[in-house]
């Protein structure tokens, strides 16, 4: 394997483990998603436009992974996930209390439908436009901003008045 590949798996195993993890709600089948995922990119010979086109095509790659993960039927109950320690206690207080609103968020983000779900990670979290989302994921522009919006609302919905989307 080349060093151009290696560095490529450093830098998008996270992102792409957050995306299955989000997609199919387990810890065991988001890892041999992102497996399978870098399996098929190291067997691959293709030669990539650029970064953008490279990690486009392993996004689309681990959702199809997903969906096949899915459709096979080995879905498992939602699995947390691990826990950073903090230093200093005034550290330990702002950390538990960022964890204890990120546990929250994630929480109800898991408890969307997977096509809210998948959206919400992509837009907020990797910071895709809804045109690349929707190039991404294969849906209409119009799909993709009203699966947004409807996502932002049964947040909102289950979070209370004190959420605010833009702090996702």
């Amino acid at each position: 394997m080349d060093n151009k590949k290696e560095e490529a798996i450093e830098q998008y195993a996270d992102t792409l483990y957050k995306l299955a993890f989000l997609r199919l709600k387990n810890r065991e089948d988001a890892e041999d998603v992102v497996q399978e995922v870098f399996y098929k990119y190291i067997r691959a010979n293709m030669q990539f436009e650029s970064t953008e086109h490279e990690k486009a095509w392993l996004i689309q790659v681990t959702l199809n992974q997903c969906r096949s993960l899915w459709r096979a039927g080995w879905n498992k109950k939602v699995d947390i996930l691990p826990e950073k320690e903090a230093c200093t206690a005034p550290e330990m207080e702002q950390a538990y209390l960022v964890k204890e609103r990120d546990r929250k968020l994630l929480r109800e983000i898991l408890k969307l439908p997977g096509k809210y779900r998948e959206v919400i990670h992509l837009f907020y979290y990797e910071n895709y436009s809804v045109k690349e989302i929707a190039m991404l994921t294969g849906r209409k522009e119009n799909t993709v901003t009203s699966q947004l919006s409807r996502g932002r609302a049964l947040l909102k919905k289950a979070l209370g008045e004190a959420y605010d989307y833009e702090e996702i």
